[in-house]
């Protein structure tokens, strides 16, 4: 069985020459992206043999993820597991992602940091943001996962095959979710303990979380849009029908247009219909696209 272990990396230079040894000492194959680093980062990966992408400028989590879904199929792996290559992760943690893929138990396991005593080791102020984050990830598909952002995890080759990521920011990490929720795919957590030692982290937590959003939003707009454009479209016009009438009211009473009342009448009206039909136009879009599928 084929196994690579996959590291996007952008300016690890300190790390990453560390993680690629211990994980050939294991016999692993080690793919690499170094995502434009301007360090030393893909020069080191190189000299110690891993099989490095390179990407000319900084694209992003997302897009190192993808290239390295692209790299573990266009070499035939089996199972490929993303690790950080910022010296969170450890790496005896890698034989338990392993055992459910090689059992062939679940098509994606996903390293949790919520289970086990993993989350008695993470800050406050990380664990606030990482739940937060993870629960607006969930909503769209009620993805019943406790770490959705975690980046140690396990594909299987059907996992591979059936996957095709298209962000390129941190929101890959939701989009992966929600795609194998849609085909179906069985996805498992396990408990794994990350290491908060030092400043190991090179996430921003602000646009972490605002690509989480972006993401979510996006694709449950493409999955649902009758309900992600038609609810409110229905709900602004109802409101817009409400200041008509009332505008309609005043008009016939005192024979003059309350200009604040009118203009919200009108501006309401406007978008619950361009909700409404942007919900009808991308519903018939989407019926399509999947019936030629």
């Amino acid at each position: 069985m084929k196994i690579a272990i996959g590291l996007p990396a952008y300016n690890e230079e300190k790390n990453i020459g560390k993680i690629i040894s211990e994980l050939q000492e294991l016999d692993y194959s080690v793919i690499v992206c170094n995502d434009g680093s301007s360090d030393q980062t893909g020069k080191i990966a190189e000299k110690m043999g891993a099989i490095v992408i390179n990407h000319h400028k900084n694209m992003g989590y997302g897009a190192g993820i993808k290239s390295l879904f692209e790299k573990a199929k266009e070499m035939n792996y089996d199972i490929l597991i993303t690790f950080d290559a910022d010296g969170q992760h450890n790496i005896s943690d890698i034989k338990d992602i392993l055992k459910p893929l090689i059992t062939n138990n679940a098509d994606i396991v996903i390293g949790s940091r919520f289970l086990g005593e993993g989350e008695d080791k993470i800050p406050k102020y990380r664990k606030f943001g990482i739940k937060a984050i993870t629960k607006i990830s969930s909503l769209s598909q009620d993805l019943n996962i406790k770490d959705t952002q975690s980046g140690f995890r396990g594909y299987n080759k059907k996992a591979l095959d059936e996957i095709n990521p298209t962000e390129n920011g941190m929101g890959i990490s939701t989009e992966i979710l929600m795609k194998a929720s849609k085909k179906g795919l069985k996805t498992i957590e396990i408990p794994i303990i990350i290491n908060y030692d030092g400043n190991t982290s090179t996430h921003n937590p602000a646009s972490h979380g605002i690509s989480v959003v972006l993401s979510t939003m996006k694709f449950t707009a493409l999955d649902h849009p009758l309900k992600f454009y038609g609810i409110p479209g229905l709900v602004f016009l109802i409101i817009g029908l409400f200041f008509i009438v009332w505008t309609l009211h005043e008009f016939s009473i005192h024979r003059t247009i309350i200009t604040n009342i009118a203009l919200i009448a009108a501006g309401s009206t406007i978008l619950g219909t361009i909700f409404l039909l942007t919900s009808i136009i991308l519903y018939s879009m989407v019926s399509l696209i999947r019936e030629q599928k």
